[in-house]
């Protein structure tokens, strides 16, 4: 039963199912079938974070969130990440009820629960932010990919403010996430760009269109949060696809290397929608589960020796693999 506390903190906190609607966040409204299937993973966030608010244990919310269709289930334990990071990060556990899900049930879904608690991060005040990341030692996806907070702070911060962050394209402070302040903004865009994909309806041309208005030096960033999304979420068909691949033109890689992610996110959770094949094919040549089986290499053999950061490094030896199929001539 939900908790009077609860549901005053779910009152405050959590957006109504209309409020994430293309219509009323004022975004183009494309087709209805591509409108309600994009429209339907802020609003599985939402009721995962109600559930996940109200809920007095993690085996009722579980329970919930296992009534979620298996395609948007991930999108469910977002938002319940979202709930036990912001209880967490206000009450005196301090990381028990999000270590205790990420551990536990939302284990499959790691990678979309990171990008929970960074919605969580949207909401909290930064000195709070010391508290938001679990100890989650033995994972080994952990803390390396927790930088997929910083990238759901920054499709947070876009989605609900488009006019300061894509219209205007301001860039949130530097924070020192993992002790790497100066690769906080290049997170956020990864995050921006998959907001693009929602933005825009799935429309290549316009989500293209929306990358080229930012500063080139963010473009690389931007396209792989356009390719992570397009991979993971859909809404296009294998010919829009194909045109976005072509419209990347000379950032066809970093593309490829989002949806390489979204592949490896789809595998790791024990479902593949038929849209994420499609993508993964019409992007990066591959199959899903050959892209995940190379994200897996290319973690076990990364030199984490140098400056760069390891999730970068990462990025940069999966990029590789994809850049003499996918380059083009646009650029």
């Amino acid at each position: 039963m939900p908790t009077t506390l609860g549901s005053l903190r779910r009152l405050v906190l959590a957006p109504s199912l209309a409020e994430v609607t293309f219509a009323r966040r004022g975004f183009p409204v494309g087709p209805a079938p591509v409108t309600r299937r994009l429209e339907a993973i802020p609003q599985s966030v939402i009721c995962g974070f109600e559930w996940g608010i109200d809920t007095r244990d993690e085996w009722e919310l579980e329970r919930r969130l296992s009534l979620v269709d298996e395609e948007l289930r991930g999108f469910a334990y977002e938002g319940a990440t979202m709930a036990c990071t912001v209880l967490d990060a206000i009450g005196p556990r301090r990381g028990g009820r999000t270590r205790s899900l990420l551990l536990g049930p939302g284990a499959p879904h790691l990678f979309l629960a990171y990008i929970g608690i960074g919605f969580a991060m949207a909401r909290l005040p930064r000195m709070r932010w010391r508290a938001v990341l679990p100890d989650l030692t033995g994972s080994p996806y952990h803390p390396t990919m927790s930088w997929l907070a910083v990238d759901g702070y920054g499709f947070d911060r876009a989605y609900f403010e488009i006019d300061r962050y894509v219209r205007r394209q301001e860039r949130p402070a530097p924070y020192p996430w993992l002790g790497r302040a100066d690769y906080f903004p290049r997170a956020v865009d990864q995050g921006i760009g998959r907001s693009l994909w929602f933005i825009h309806t799935a429309r290549p041309d316009d989500v293209a269109a929306a990358v080229d208005r930012f500063a080139a030096e963010r473009h690389a960033d931007l396209w792989s949060g356009v390719g992570l999304a397009a991979t993971f979420a859909g809404g296009a068909d294998a010919d829009a696809l194909a045109a976005l691949r072509r419209l990347a033109g000379r950032y066809a890689p970093d593309l490829a290397q989002g949806a390489a992610f979204a592949a490896k996110a789809r595998c790791h959770a024990g479902h593949v929608p038929e849209h994420s094949r499609t993508a993964m094919t019409a992007l990066g040549d591959c199959s899903v589960e050959a892209a995940a089986t190379l994200a897996d290499d290319v973690a076990a053999a990364l030199d984490r020796a140098g400056d760069v950061e390891p999730y970068e490094a990462w990025r940069r030896a999966v990029r590789s693999r994809f850049a003499p199929a996918t380059l083009s001539t646009r650029d």
